[in-house]
């Protein structure tokens, strides 16, 4: 299954509408084509193909810099789904962050071997995973709803036809 949103960047005029505020901050708003300015939701996060997106920027937090091969490696652990990602979507995604100004990177040369690349987060980057770490938790707390909502619905149909029965 493939998750595709409206991509759009966020510029330094945006940041004057901060967006709806929710438990935590604020989702980031944005004119949704899709969901009209009233409703908060994550088209503005761009592609969320399989959540790579969050998770490289994380990633790169926490490793301060990598290699595009080691964060693939860490990659499908610290997934927010079972579905696998493929190396290419990683690097589609390190080069969509890089565009955006959310990652930098550099050649590395001077080491044995061939040259590599090297990534890192910028400022703009760790602002922009505080905004997915925001449309997350709202989008944890839309999912947990819609499952109480389910079991809800299917116990109280399971109950009617056990009183029919």
């Amino acid at each position: 299954m493939y998750i595709y949103f409206w991509p759009v960047l966020f510029s330094e005029k945006a940041s004057a509408d901060r967006g709806t505020q929710v438990t935590g901050g604020y989702v980031p708003r944005r004119m949704c084509v899709r969901h009209g300015k009233d409703q908060p939701c994550t088209c503005a996060m761009g592609n969320l193909y399989r959540f790579v997106e969050p998770v490289v920027l994380l990633l790169l937090k926490k490793k301060g810099h990598s290699y595009g091969y080691d964060l693939s490696g860490d990659l499908q652990e610290h997934a927010l789904t079972d579905a696998e990602i493929e190396r290419g979507a990683l690097y589609r995604t390190l080069r969509q962050l890089e565009t955006n100004g959310n990652v930098a990177s550099d050649w590395e040369t001077d080491k044995g071997g061939p040259a590599r690349r090297v990534y890192r987060l910028t400022a703009k980057g760790e602002e922009h995973l505080k905004e997915w770490a925001t449309v997350l938790e709202h989008v944890s707390k839309s999912m947990a709803r819609f499952v109480k909502n389910a079991r809800k619905s299917l116990e109280a149909q399971s109950v009617v036809k056990t009183k029919s029965a």
